[in-house]
């Protein structure tokens, strides 16, 4: 019996080996998405790592070449976030051909978008210098960029077919590809850092450099899974790439825009909030970045699960099966959230000993009160961390119903009009410091997580499943 079938004999709703299956289903592919997603962090952790050698300034410098390179990345990063529910939806309605063309568009839309979104990130220095940071660290983290712009293509391509794979029930090579990358990257980043051999020492150029050259790597290694490997292979990913598929295009900015748009609210309020610790000085920004890179670490696992919570609310709706739909939605939900509670103590616990990694053991001076308003913001961060994971599960189950519209509503209001706002008082107003600005973090969080959740739970309470086969017609030239 499938689960399909399943369901419809279960006129109750409750089926407890219903939800078991869920459960399972939902870990085979939230695991290694979560493992993938905790790769490319690991990236960045262990460049920002190498650079805090060379001192507070250059992690500062980091920090706001992050804020400038991410501005673009989530644009991109949103757009082809909608492969995922149009591939899902595909996988579970049984049309192969438009599994092939939703990534196709997919990748149609990191060209297209990558090209001027690279040529912008050279301008990293004059950017930031127009934003009032100090010139120092403005050139520092234009050097940074000049290297590492050239990775926003291939990091999009990557995703897409990371997508796709999940899309089809296999996201476990994506992960084989980062696990080699990491390495790969940490190793290549020192050398282009301090030298070796006729390699001159390049700073920070190098660090972006070796992300750069490992984003392709990985670009590459994907595309040729995906072309040569079962059961990728079947679907010929790369037959027809050229062929106009404007109808399915459309769609893929329609729902990928409001995406890019709530990631791009969420990220500028984060972005905001490293310009304002700018203005609190640099160890202010310093701390705040080391704290901010703990709690990406830790918001990687539920991305990962808000990714299957996509495609297996995705592939209910191509099955037009509305229980399972709200059945997956909600143990998404509550998997990340567990995971959030048991990780929010850890690093209550050991707060502490976090800064030790990017400042190395007995900080002394400036690099050690650096370390001390670290500790003090995780601490204040525990009350978003949840929170946190939260929002990404909701909002990665409604793009699952095509439903991103509203969510970009809710960010807008829950982001700028309570969080920015919360952040600014406090930060210089009412506390007049850096946890200050933390708080303000929380609350947009938290009211985000609220509404999307009760998004999810109204929609799917109503049965509602949207028209996914509109635009599944089969094409001649798909």
């Amino acid at each position: 019996m499938t689960e399909h079938e399943a369901a419809t004999d279960d006129p109750g709703g409750w089926n407890p080996s219903l939800w078991r299956q869920e459960v399972s289903e939902t870990f085979h592919l939230a695991w290694p998405m979560a493992l993938t997603q905790l790769g490319q962090v690991a990236m960045m952790t262990t460049d920002l790592a190498l650079l805090g050698r060379l001192g507070d300034g250059v992690v500062a410098a980091t920090a706001l070449a992050h804020t400038v390179l991410f501005a673009a990345f989530v644009l991109g990063m949103g757009v082809v976030s909608a492969v995922a529910p149009l591939a899902a939806q595909a996988y579970g309605a049984r049309q192969p051909r438009m599994v092939r063309r939703s990534l196709r568009v997919g990748l149609w839309a990191a060209a297209l978008i990558g090209v001027p979104f690279t040529l912008v990130q050279l301008w990293g220095e004059s950017i930031l210098l127009g934003l009032d940071q100090d010139a120092e660290t403005s050139r520092i983290a234009g050097r940074y960029l000049q290297g590492l712009a050239w990775s926003l293509v291939p990091a999009w391509v990557f995703m897409a077919l990371r997508n796709f794979m999940s899309a089809v029930n296999r996201p476990e090579p994506a992960l084989w590809i980062m696990l080699v990358a990491v390495p790969i990257n940490g190793v290549l980043a020192y050398a282009l850092i301090h030298g070796i051999g006729v390699v001159p020492p390049l700073d920070v150029l190098g660090a972006g450099i070796a992300t750069t050259f490992v984003n392709v790597g990985m670009c590459v290694a994907a595309v040729v899974v995906a072309y040569r490997c079962r059961p990728f292979k079947k679907y010929h990913v790369l037959g027809r790439l050229w062929v106009p598929d404007w109808v399915l295009f459309r769609r893929l900015i329609v729902i990928g825009l409001p995406i890019s748009g709530a990631f791009l609210m969420e990220f500028g309020l984060f972005a905001v909030a490293a310009l304002l610790m700018g203005h609190l000085g640099t160890m202010a920004l310093a701390a705040h970045q080391i704290a901010l890179q703990m709690a990406s670490v830790l918001f990687m696992v539920p991305f990962g699960v808000s990714l299957a919570a996509t495609v297996r609310v995705g592939q209910a709706v191509g099955r037009r099966d509305s229980r399972a739909t709200r059945r997956a939605g909600l143990v998404a939900l509550g998997l990340g959230g567990a995971f959030m509670a048991v990780m929010t103590l850890l690093v209550v616990a050991f707060r502490d000993f976090v800064p030790v990694v990017f400042l190395g053991d007995g900080a002394t001076g400036a690099a050690r009160e650096t370390a001390e308003l670290a500790a003090l913001l995780l601490l204040v961060g525990a009350t978003f961390f949840i929170a946190d994971g939260v929002q990404t599960i909701g909002a990665g189950a409604l793009r699952g119903l095509n439903d991103t519209r509203v969510p970009l509503i809710f960010a807008a209001i829950s982001f700028w009009a309570i969080g920015f706002a919360a952040a600014y008082l406090l930060g210089f107003f009412v506390m007049a410091h850096a946890a200050g600005v933390w708080i303000g973090l929380s609350a947009g969080l938290a009211v985000y997580a609220a509404l999307l959740v009760w998004r999810f739970l109204l929609l799917t309470g109503r049965g509602f499943l949207p028209d996914a086969t509109s635009y599944h017609a089969p094409l001649s030239a798909a």
